[in-house]
């Protein structure tokens, strides 16, 4: 099962990319889509309380 990107995650991987400007995560961008991810979540989750 998948689960949603959170903050932790989302800096976990801008860590990685972060030892390894060359590597993949870095090169791609996917710790800056990681990171937009974590906070579309966080915005819906706050959102889903006011419900």
């Amino acid at each position: 099962m998948a689960r949603e990107m959170d903050h932790d995650a989302a800096e976990r991987i801008a860590d990685a990319a972060e030892r390894d400007p060359e590597g993949p995560t870095a090169v791609s961008g996917f710790d800056e889509r990681a990171a937009a991810a974590a906070d579309r979540n966080a915005d819906d989750a706050y959102d889903d309380e006011d419900e």
